[in-house]
């Protein structure tokens, strides 16, 4: 399978002080991610052939962002360059009670500012088997709402497979009605939707109505094929404090749902993780692999994910199969 994500490529801006507070904070350190890169960069990891789509300037911090991707073999020839600036965003990472926080700088970035025909999709996708983007793009600018759009029906006209992760912003979104017009848009002519209970609010307004996880998750999923036509992976999340969370995995498939286990993860880094669950599932898809081991493998990747600093996911396949499978002691590998 060889795979299209389209999406903003951001700075992404840490105290270096463990936890440390952005207000006292002296030192940052310098990353590049962004919800399509986490994805594709998980799977270029994991074998796949991953090709980004966005826009940056040219500057030397764009320079370092496109290395950012091609040290995972990414393909960036698409990458269209100009307009004035690289997004930002700054993470204070919490701490106990102290939740993680996120402050964007990306108004006027190059994406954000994209003009009609920049991007030659039935050029780009040509050769493709698969499209995957988010709700984030949608919310910078109506250029990129037309042009996520754009992209899906010609991806869709082209007979690639199209998934969409429901990644709802509040900060980005002034209208959850507009953001809720976009993603039906894009879901029309999707086939896989990732998200969870709170976007489903957030955007759709709608709330399960059973208590059992495994039942609202199966609400949720009978939501999205009966409006949209789609296949669902759903996560959820049990907040113990900002350092550690219970997490699972359904994939919801013909009606049907899938459930991992829980896994509970102590968090060294949250950013990123929904991001690993995404990619785990679409390679198990590629992979063929039962829908059983999909999910598993996906909720293994989520939660490995927080347990490594950065947004993008660096283990390969054996490791987190290892804790697909159980294996979560811990131990000294030797």
């Amino acid at each position: 399978m060889s795979l299209v994500f389209f999406g903003e490529l951001m700075l992404r801006l840490t105290p270096v002080l463990p936890q440390q507070q952005l207000i006292v904070a002296k030192n940052l350190s310098v990353d590049f991610a962004g919800a399509e890169t986490n994805v594709a960069s998980s799977l270029a990891r994991l074998g796949s052939k991953c090709q980004f789509v966005t826009k940056l300037p040219q500057n030397p911090l764009a320079e370092h962002a496109l290395a950012s991707l091609q040290q995972y073999g990414i393909t960036t020839d698409n990458i269209v360059r100009g307009g004035e600036r690289i997004g930002s965003y700054f993470i204070e990472l919490g701490c106990s009670i102290r939740p993680s926080r996120v402050v964007y700088d990306r108004a006027n970035s190059s994406i954000a500012g994209i003009s009609e025909n920049e991007f030659d999709w039935s050029q780009i996708l040509t050769g493709q088997t698969h499209l995957h983007l988010s709700g984030i793009l949608p919310a910078l600018s109506k250029q990129c709402a037309a042009e996520s759009i754009k992209a899906v029906k010609v991806a869709s006209e082209m007979g690639l497979t199209i998934s969409f992760d429901l990644n709802y912003r509040r900060s980005l979104w002034h209208d959850s009605g507009l953001a809720r017009d976009y993603f039906s848009q894009i879901l029309s002519y999707s086939s896989l939707a990732f998200g969870n209970a709170g976007v489903m609010q957030d955007v759709f307004a709608f709330s399960p109505k059973a208590n059992d996880s495994k039942c609202a998750a199966q609400e949720i999923g009978v939501y999205l094929y009966e409006h949209f036509g789609v296949d669902a992976a759903i996560t959820e999340r049990v907040h113990h404090s900002a350092n550690q969370n219970t997490l699972r995995g359904f994939y919801l498939r013909a009606g049907k749902v899938f459930a991992s286990t829980d896994i509970t993860v102590d968090i060294l880094d949250r950013l990123g993780t929904g991001d690993a669950f995404a990619a785990g599932m679409l390679h198990g898809l590629q992979q063929k692999w039962t829908a059983d081991k999909t999910v598993q493998f996906a909720n293994a990747a989520f939660a490995l994910a927080h347990t490594c600093y950065g947004d993008q996911n660096w283990l390969n396949e054996s490791e987190i199969m290892a804790v697909a499978e159980g294996q979560l002691s811990g131990h000294i590998i030797r």
